[in-house]
């Protein structure tokens, strides 16, 4: 018994070893799934499937170009920064206006039925009206250019903002006001003590849904004759069959919109500390 014992003990990894493991093993995991796209794709265009779609690395190639240039040496060169920051910029400007109005207005129509009942219908008649419908007549507001592209942000981010938190406020098991009311939590105390604290998760689910369509609908926003940005780059890869660039401006949007979803997520998880579905 003692022999296997210590056979088991010493086949056992190292404890830093294993939490090494642990730490890389969901990242291997989520390279899976990428990695075998790329295969397909390269395999795709070697067999000749397709001869509008570059290969994988005639991609890359044009992306270090794009990023930092030196290759190609053509207009979207060493341009990556100039778009990236102006989409950017447009994606977090009509993202943190659309917080802004969307999550005290969820707060008022989920807590107040009066409020309720005088926004709830006209915003459910509103929010199925897609944001492609409202390109022409934001051009016509707005004009050509960056106001229309952060309208249509901002219309995209809004409602899943607002649905959610006010989904989140509706929800606040009643128990809980109970429970503070005995402990001496009554009036607006309760806001703060218990709606807001109970609401907080719904609340983030609907920022990173509004936040993640900021970024699809910054293509849309960017049609608008914009003459910097991600969705301007996509574009006129699309004029100039350049399939390459369009390409690019995908890849970097969806890095992009990864990095933001994981800077709500560190932030949520920061605030969440005290619920138990959020610890670790």
């Amino acid at each position: 018994m003692s022999d296997v014992s210590l056979s088991q003990v010493t086949a056992a990894p190292p404890l830093p070893a294993l939490r090494l493991w642990r730490r890389v093993r969901p990242v291997l995991l989520s390279l899976i799934v990428p990695l075998l796209l790329l295969f397909g794709w390269h395999w795709a265009v070697a067999a000749g499937m397709t001869r509008l779609i570059p290969s994988p690395a005639e991609v890359a190639e044009y992306m270090v170009d794009f990023a930092v240039g030196g290759i190609w040496d053509d207009a979207f060169s060493a341009t990556l920064h100039i778009h990236l920051l102006a989409s950017a910029s447009r994606v977090y400007g009509g993202f943190i206006l659309a917080a802004l109005v969307a999550v005290p207005l969820g707060i008022l129509i989920g807590r107040v039925p009066l409020v309720r009942q005088l926004m709830d219908p006209f915003l459910q008649l509103m929010r199925p009206i897609p944001v492609t419908a409202w390109l022409p007549l934001s051009m016509i507001l707005f004009g050509l250019g960056t106001q229309s592209a952060f309208f249509l942000v901002f219309l995209g981010a809004f409602y899943p903002i607002l649905l959610n938190t006010i989904l989140g406020v509706k929800n606040v098991e009643p128990r809980l006001f109970e429970a503070a009311a005995m402990l001496g939590c009554r009036g607006n105390a309760q806001f703060f003590k218990v709606v807001l604290p109970a609401s907080l998760p719904s609340i983030f689910t609907g920022l990173r849904l509004g936040l993640g369509l900021a970024w699809f609908v910054i293509v849309v926003g960017e049609m608008t004759g914009v003459p910097q940005g991600l969705g301007a780059v996509i574009m006129d890869g699309r004029t100039l069959s350049r399939t390459e660039l369009v390409i690019c401006g995908m890849i970097v949007i969806g890095i992009a919109g990864f990095l933001s979803d994981r800077a709500v997520v560190m932030l949520m998880n920061r605030l969440l500390r005290w619920s138990p579905m959020h610890r670790g």
